[in-house]
């Protein structure tokens, strides 16, 4: 009668302590970390940004607690265009975010008279907005104003014309405070919306 020798049972990993074992485990979570933190922080912060809606001056656009994304890149290649709806710096105090639609742009006359709106372009044309792509139809521009805009300012006003403290109260937006246009209305799913920059005939 003879005797098998015993089969030797191995574990992979059975070798290496327990402690290693943790810390080789914690260093791979820490570098996908950064690896992530690398990818998203400049896009949360250098391309799109979140910002939430306060107020009514929007209406019927944007409403109060909706969340909207916000394209940062776009202004850094080009000058925004009328019609755009922008994020900006209050210029009374920088430290809000007011969203507005872009009217006026540089070196323009805008003429705020009757309830239109009137722009005089830079070769000379005027024209006044037709508005009815996003205003209601019961709305009307208060206010008697004519401002001529400096090379790097904006006229900027909200769709809900009674409603809103824009660049009737407080004058154009310098340039240097826009912080982008907004692209996307992201919250509530069922508010979910992209942005198109509506047309002038001039």
């Amino acid at each position: 009668m003879s005797i098998l020798p015993k089969e030797k049972v191995t574990y992979s990993g059975d070798s290496e302590p327990l402690a290693r074992r943790i810390l080789r485990s914690a260093g791979e979570l820490i570098q996908v970390a950064l690896i992530v933190t690398a990818i998203v922080l400049p896009i949360r912060y250098f391309l799109v940004q979140p910002f939430y809606v306060k107020g009514a001056s929007m209406e019927p656009n944007f409403e109060d607690k909706q969340y909207l994304i916000i394209d940062e890149i776009t202004y850094r290649v080009r000058e925004p265009k009328r019609g755009e709806i922008c994020v900006f710096r209050y210029p009374n105090d920088p430290s809000q975010f007011f969203i507005k639609r872009i009217i006026g742009l540089p070196g323009e006359t805008i003429d705020i008279s009757g309830g239109r709106v009137t722009v005089t372009t830079l070769d000379g044309k005027t024209v006044a907005l037709d508005e009815s792509s996003y205003l209601a139809s019961s709305v009307v521009t208060a206010g008697e104003k004519t401002v001529t805009l400096g090379t790097e300012e904006y006229f900027v006003m909200g769709d809900n014309r009674p409603n809103s403290l824009d660049s009737r109260i407080f004058g154009p937006v310098p340039r240097a405070n826009i912080v982008g246009r907004v692209m996307l209305r992201g919250w509530p799913i069922s508010s979910l919306a992209w942005f198109e920059t509506p047309t002038y005939k001039f």
